[in-house]
């Protein structure tokens, strides 16, 4: 079983029998070095057949195909693993050469096992917790997912204040709908209560106090991109206005991609 990244955050892994140690530390057979991956994150444990991943600190975030990962869990070919913002594929077999590098997170790429063709994605949009026990966490949001305090939620919160089925999110081309499912204390878009509403990247969602921003990966990483290559910028020469007093030319900031 082996570890495959589309996205080239790391080469890919053939697991080892044992334990696999994820994390931004040295030391660790997996070593991420990105934003939101803790010095010991996980570990990824196999015994030749059957891999699981073993946490660490719940205030690591980890996603096993759109769930937040709480506790150990098995996972298995095609089964698809967010550690923060990096998502890795489960594959079996010998090593998997991939047939198309992902242009960025939300776009599909094709893998080949040998046998068939895999369309492997990463997800457009997702929730990042910003109060309370969510705080740090990410969320991945596929299709339709329902939001509540319930453990047959998509995905699932332990809030009291939060209703047992208190949301479902849905992906759409330029954000999240979000509905509200007759919950006891509301549902919010940018601090206005909705029944039905569209979350943008960038907006705030929240579940009566229990907050989280909406982003979008690919429109994240264009940004951060973006900023990367921004030319060093000499100090504009100072000039006089009519009245006398000292400007400067031009602006002081430079916008972000879209």
């Amino acid at each position: 079983m082996k570890l495959q990244f589309p996205n080239g955050e790391h080469a890919a892994v053939d697991l080892k029998i044992g334990a696999n140690k994820v994390g931004s530390a040295t030391g660790n057979e997996v070593l991420l070095m990105a934003p939101g991956i803790a010095a010991h994150h996980c570990e990824i444990h196999f015994d030749g057949h059957v891999a699981t991943i073993k946490v660490v600190s719940p205030a690591n975030s980890i996603a096993l195909n759109g769930r937040q990962v709480m506790a150990d869990a098995p996972i298995k070919p095609g089964d698809i693993v967010l550690f923060g913002k990096i998502g890795v594929r489960v594959m079996a077999g010998a090593p998997v050469p991939v047939a198309a590098a992902a242009a960025g997170a939300g776009k599909e790429v094709e893998v080949e096992d040998g046998r068939t063709r895999v369309r492997q994605a990463l997800p457009r949009y997702m929730l990042r917790g910003v109060s309370g026990s969510t705080f740090g966490k990410t969320f991945a949001i596929y299709g339709a997912m329902t939001v509540g305090r319930s453990a047959e939620c998509d995905i699932s919160i332990p809030a009291d204040e939060i209703s047992r089925t208190h949301a479902k999110v849905q992906v759409m081309p330029d954000g999240i709908s979000v509905e509200d499912l007759g919950s006891a204390n509301g549902t919010f878009i940018n601090d206005k209560r909705v029944h039905t509403g569209l979350a943008k990247h960038g907006d705030e969602l929240r579940l009566d106090t229990v907050r989280f921003q909406v982003f979008a990966p690919h429109l994240e990483m264009q940004a951060q991109a973006a900023k990367g290559n921004e030319p060093a910028r000499a100090s504009a020469p100072a000039s006089r206005s009519n009245n006398g007093v000292a400007c400067r030319h031009g602006s002081s900031t430079w916008p972000l991609a879209d």
